[in-house]
């Protein structure tokens, strides 16, 4: 995943595709009451209360299982044989890019319902990836054919339900984390802001409807430091979950600078810390995003 999802190659036996990269920089759930179909961010939306953080993203709701541990992402889920090999990794969890209309890898010949049981019962934790429409001050040159556009909150509606339709598809129940990937932008400039986070509060909303639990990932200096800044505002509809990218340092969950020290916790956070990076285990080589997980992950069956 990461910030420039780019068609890399994933190496294994048989020469599979590979994950996107992310930018060098870069617990549980409610249902909120339904929004007026708009674009625009009501004063009601925001929370009158000095205790911000748990406003925003809502009360608690049964989630799916805590994962704590090494997870690696990769642009086309691995073939079986290639998950029973990896179990000898370090890695407890996979994540997986199961559908939106900014994904790189839109092909996923493994990943149906089948799959997902089958490394559940390996013993495989899954992190559900979805990457749609991306800001439209994004950075990334191949995700600019993809960005959200003049109503972003009827858009945000729109594919939250294609996101809870697709993770019904594979596998994932009601409970399980789906994680909207929103690639690196200039989340400084006014009006991009704007759209961008009345898209991702909408996509967030749709997603508790239906039962599933919204996170967010992005770059640690962009949109995980504008989701921060309106947390901080006391804006509603939040990730539940946020997963920052900040390559080139060693793994932590809890000295994000972009973060406040109380912010999504306990069991809220996924750092990935590095990409675009090849690992061979029991024979298939891969080429994988590395990630520290204290997380949700997806409820399987």
């Amino acid at each position: 995943m990461g910030l420039v999802l780019m068609m890399l190659t994933v190496l294994t036996l048989d020469l599979t595709a590979a994950p996107p990269g992310a930018a060098a920089a870069s617990d549980a759930e409610a249902v909120t009451p339904p929004a007026a179909s708009s674009d625009t961010v009501a004063s009601s939306d925001t929370v009158a209360s000095s205790d911000t953080a748990a406003a925003a993203v809502g009360p608690s709701v049964a989630a799916g299982p805590s994962f704590r541990g090494k997870a690696f992402d990769t642009c086309v889920a691995p073939s079986l044989d290639t998950m029973r090999r990896w179990q000898r990794s370090q890695y407890g969890a996979v994540g997986v890019y199961y559908g939106g209309r900014g994904r790189a890898c839109k092909s996923q010949p493994h990943l149906d319902r089948g799959w997902t049981r089958a490394v559940d019962r390996m013993g495989w934790a899954v992190l559900p990836v979805y990457v749609g429409s991306q800001s439209p001050c994004v950075n990334a040159r191949n995700k600019k054919g993809y960005t959200i556009g003049h109503h972003p909150w009827s858009q945000g509606q729109r594919e939250g339900r294609d996101a809870a339709r697709r993770a019904q598809a594979v596998g994932f129940r009601a409970g399980s984390p789906l994680y909207l990937d929103m690639e690196a932008y200039a989340y400084r400039k006014p009006a991009c802001a704007r759209t961008t986070l009345s898209f991702v509060r909408s996509w967030n909303r749709e997603v508790r409807g239906h039962g599933y639990v919204p996170g967010f990932y992005s770059s640690a200096d962009s949109g995980v430091r504008h989701m921060e800044k309106a947390r901080r505002s006391g804006v509603r509809d939040l990730p539940t979950v946020m997963w920052f990218a900040r390559w080139r340092t060693r793994p932590h969950l809890y000295r994000e600078p972009s973060l406040s020290a109380d912010a999504w916790r306990p069991a809220r956070r996924i750092h990935q810390y590095a990409g675009n990076v090849r690992e061979r285990h029991a024979g298939r080589t891969l080429v994988i995003d590395r990630n520290l997980v204290h997380a949700p992950v997806a409820r399987i069956g």
